[in-house]
């Protein structure tokens, strides 16, 4: 072994224990960046969402859209990288879509609070999930939930994946006689909720080829076919959108006018921080403990089914359904929330796009710090970010979505009090768009069905308060109308 050897070995071997996960250094890459270019989509659509970018009567009621941007490149790079370095584990963490949503629709238009103070929100409900994870109550909700709920959250979120794949790529639709139902137009003929996307046209037919050469890539053995997959057809849109002069795609897929921009630093000054005591005095101790509340269990649950769906994945679960080096992760995962609060960016949790760098190998943090330099190179490179289209990426979820969903076959379902609430929490996922709904309706149908059955005695006490905490959960939007008409 030469010097060169030697010094490098301490890293490879002992830190990241490449060999004890059975991986290697160009594996851990080609994962990294794998994950990366399937969550890059967040670096855009948060400071859309968060800025009120495509709401024209709410522009200016949100963080400045560059602001922002660079604000979730920042606090993703810093928190994937703990995750990395911490839990050696390789799991990326952005801003939360749906929690995004909440602060912007929820919080600042239906609440009437200040962006600053809609973040205060995020900072103070991080930090309570902080606190649980500090006095072990988070890790042992995870470890009282059965074997057979963990695994329908595994294959639950493949299935949200999987669907979030066909919507992306334009393969699955919501038709337009269900959306004139909707807006109660008139539409002179039955309507469902979903149904095929346009087959015959550029943007869909692009998915299409791009799912071709990811299976084909995939079905020949190519570790790297995830991420050659994306990349082929990142190249193929973009050649699209050139011959056609823009007029195919309707988003990505270009090349931008310039590849690189210096970051706008404002974050750097915590406008989260600012708006505490503005939360409190706009909403009350009562009202600003109903939202922590919401926004936590969400947070709480998210994160909860995104860690066991892929470490499942990836093997890191025990018999009896417990992840390895669970506490790491969730210590990064809680202060990353109120660290996004903080910074402008919205609760910052761990992303199920993470599986994708699973099924592209990545077994160590390795995996988890190559896509924190992505991250970070983003906050100058954004607008070159910004060309990778729905259309690559679709099919790297849908094949993600398969991998996960090859657990179906570990759920009893010849046990009533097992298979239906299994079943619910598989279906809810993607049908309601939420992880959370999932389980939470998985949770209280297997209490229900246990207690119906007489074995009401074999359920885990923090199961009763789980929920207990969900059935609140659910009520909470008529409590909070309740308590609106009452002050």
């Amino acid at each position: 072994m030469n010097s060169c050897d030697a010094t490098q070995r301490p890293l490879h071997k002992k830190f990241f224990d490449l060999d004890g996960r059975k991986t290697n250094v160009r594996t851990e890459l080609v994962a990294g960046a794998t994950t990366f270019m399937v969550m890059a989509y967040i670096i855009f659509v948060n400071p859309t969402i968060l800025s009120f970018a495509n709401v024209t009567e709410w522009k200016g009621s949100g963080p400045p859209f560059a602001q922002t941007m660079v604000a979730t490149c920042f606090v993703s790079a810093l928190m994937t990288l703990l995750a990395g370095l911490l839990a050696n584990r390789p799991f990326a963490l952005a801003p939360g879509m749906g929690l995004n949503a909440v602060v912007a629709y929820q919080l600042v238009i239906g609440m009437k609070l200040s962006w600053q103070e809609a973040m205060s929100v995020v900072v103070v409900e991080g930090l309570a999930i902080t606190f649980l994870v500090i006095i072990g109550l988070r890790e042992a909700v995870m470890n009282a939930v059965p074997a057979s709920l963990k695994h329908s959250i595994a294959i639950g979120i493949g299935c949200f994946i999987f669907f979030i794949g066909l919507i992306n790529g334009g393969l699955v639709r919501v038709p337009v006689e269900t959306i004139a139902i909707i807006q109660d137009v008139p539409a002179g003929q039955p309507a469902t909720p979903l149904t095929l996307g346009a087959l015959h046209t550029i943007p869909v037919g692009i998915t299409i080829v791009g799912l071709a050469l990811t299976t084909i890539l995939y079905a020949r053995g190519w570790q790297s076919a995830l991420l050659l997959g994306m990349l082929l057809t990142t190249v193929l849109s973009v050649a699209v959108n050139w011959v056609t002069d823009g007029k195919a795609l309707t988003v990505g897929a270009t090349l931008p006018e310039s590849v690189w921009k210096l970051p706008d630093m404002s974050f750097l000054a915590l406008p989260g921080l600012h708006g505490i005591a503005g939360m409190f005095s706009k909403l009350g101790v009562l009202g600003s403990v109903l939202v922590v509340f919401s926004l936590m269990l969400t947070d709480f649950f998210d994160t909860m089914g995104t860690i066991l769906g892929v470490s499942s994945q990836m093997g890191d679960v025990d018999s009896a359904g417990r992840v390895e080096k669970l506490r790491p992760l969730l210590l990064v995962d809680s202060v990353a929330a109120a660290a996004g609060g903080a910074v402008g960016a919205s609760s910052v949790t761990t992303y199920i796009e993470s599986a994708a760098g699973v099924a592209a190998g990545g077994r160590t943090g390795l995996t988890s710090v190559v896509t924190a330099a992505l991250f970070a190179s983003a906050m100058f490179f954004a607008p070159l970010a910004g060309v990778v289209p729905p259309q690559a990426t679709a099919p790297a979820l849908l094949l993600v979505g398969f991998f996960m969903a090859q657990g179906l076959r570990t759920i009893d379902w010849n046990d009533f009090g097992e298979g239906f609430p299994a079943l619910v929490t598989i279906l809810l996922m993607p049908m309601t768009y939420s992880i959370t709904n999932g389980i939470g309706c998985g949770f209280i149908c297997h209490v229900g069905i246990k207690i119906c059955q007489g074995r009401g005695r074999e359920v885990h006490p923090l199961l009763w308060c789980i929920a207990t905490a969900f059935l609140l959960y659910f009520v909470l939007p008529w409590l909070e109308r309740l308590f609106a008409a009452v002050t």
